[in-house]
């Protein structure tokens, strides 16, 4: 079983470039709110992660484009969590309009846990399993 996570924004002005698209890099802004409100909704706050010495830098990403958001569109962006955190957190996106399934752009990221001092990996906390595991239970 699969955790996914909706996240709702609408596009600012300034997301758009001169032609009136979204400017391609906004959507790793968008791949990155939509799983740090999926982690809070999960009940894993980022802040305290951090506060446990534990970071989570970004160490793959993968964006598809396969249409257009504009100005003043309310997109969904959904992140799904596949498999149970370990070191490494692979997440998947899908970004659409509300209300359309088409998808605008799909994606994938993975992150990992590291010790913010030592900087070397680690294993995802017991608190990031035991948030996960009912969320990813068959």
């Amino acid at each position: 079983m699969a955790y996914t996570y909706s996240h709702a924004h609408r596009v600012r002005y300034r997301e758009c470039d001169p032609m009136g698209v979204v400017y391609h890099t906004h959507y790793l802004d968008y791949f990155e709110v939509a799983r740090t409100e999926a982690l809070r909704h999960a009940g894993i706050r980022y802040r305290d992660l951090e506060a446990d010495g534990i970071i989570m830098p970004v160490v793959h990403v993968e964006v598809d484009y396969h249409g257009p958001a504009h100005y003043d569109d309310q997109l969904i962006i959904e992140a799904h969590f596949e498999q149970m955190p370990t070191v490494r957190v692979p997440i998947g996106y899908t970004v659409h309009r509300d209300g359309e399934d088409d998808a605008l752009v799909t994606g994938h990221t993975t992150l990992c846990f590291t010790d913010a001092e030592a900087g070397e990996p680690v294993r995802a906390p017991a608190a990031v399993r035991d948030a996960f595991a009912p969320l990813l239970e068959d």
